[in-house]
């Protein structure tokens, strides 16, 4: 009796990584997820010197930013709940001192040109088509910061803005880096705040604008996180307990499918030698 569909997802040919590659993660809280596992295995990796970034405008924003050498200065920040915020960025990089937020903020810009311009492989994960722009300056915002709602105006981003900015990503990347191959993969992290049949409408517009995009572009692929989740797993046990995020047993699972598809053969020997150091840190 067959009680699981399985994803046919083709082995990597090109472009593998290895104990050599240099990997560079941005998006949303499921990038991390990954990101932690490439660091437990002791690979070259970073992931979002700006935090958690849900939507493909504020990624567009970072790596813009970062690669026109933007400043961040006093009039960049709003105040809120007693503490100073960057509307471009996650709340880990705010504080109560403006200046410890400037600071936050153009370092890590810094670190994110350094890191588009090294990395061999650029994962981008997308979290959500909703977007929400500043009434004030009616622009896009990475993070409300717990802002009064009412200062917002929220909208569902097209297949055709996503496929645009997508696009645009993918220029930008080749200013500073002609060679890094870049990795889509759409987050499995339900939105439920948005409503059940908006978070729907919002990963398809996802997958449908990623899909656009890399037909028409080299060196960008997707790997299907959500569709792994959705088709293969689709059960609320590989949830957390809020049941929007999925849990450790779901990340290790994609893990090793990304590590089928991606990683290179002779590196899986590595992997395995540091797991069993891992463990044995660990007791």
């Amino acid at each position: 009796m067959k009680l699981q569909t399985n994803l046919s997802i083709k082995r990597q040919a090109d472009n593998q990584i290895d104990y050599s590659s240099k990997i560079f993660l941005l998006g949303s809280c499921f990038s991390e997820n990954i990101g932690n596992k490439l660091s437990y295995y002791k690979f070259q990796s970073q992931q979002n010197p700006f935090g958690i970034l849900f939507h493909p405008k504020a990624i567009e924003q970072l790596i813009k930013n970062a690669i026109q050498q933007k400043v961040y200065t006093e009039k960049d920040l709003v105040f809120n709940n007693e503490r100073w915020h960057s509307l471009d960025a996650h709340s880990n990089l705010s504080a109560p001192d403006k200046k410890d937020v400037l600071i936050n903020l153009n370092t890590a810009l810094v670190e994110t040109k350094n890191q588009l311009e090294k990395a061999s492989h650029i994962i981008i994960t997308l979290g959500t088509s909703w977007v929400y722009s500043y009434v004030k300056t009616d622009m896009i915002v990475a993070n409300c910061h717990k802002i009064p709602q009412k200062e917002f105006s929220k909208e569902l981003l097209s297949v055709a803005e996503i496929s645009e900015t997508l696009h645009a990503i993918l220029a930008l990347i080749k200013t500073v880096n002609s060679k890094a191959s870049v990795l889509f993969t759409i987050s499995p992290v339900r939105h439920l705040k948005d409503g059940f049949i908006e978070n729907m409408r919002s990963k398809a517009h996802l997958i449908s604008g990623v899909h656009a995009t890399i037909a028409l572009e080299t060196n960008a692929y997707y790997f299907p996180s959500y569709e792994i989740v959705m088709d293969e797993l689709r059960e609320y046990r590989f949830y957390t307990e809020d049941l929007l995020h999925v849990n450790k047993t779901a990340i290790h699972y994609i893990w090793e499918k990304f590590i089928d598809c991606w990683c290179c053969e002779a590196s899986k020997a590595t992997m395995q030698e540091i797991e069993t150091i891992q463990k044995g840190l660990s007791h």
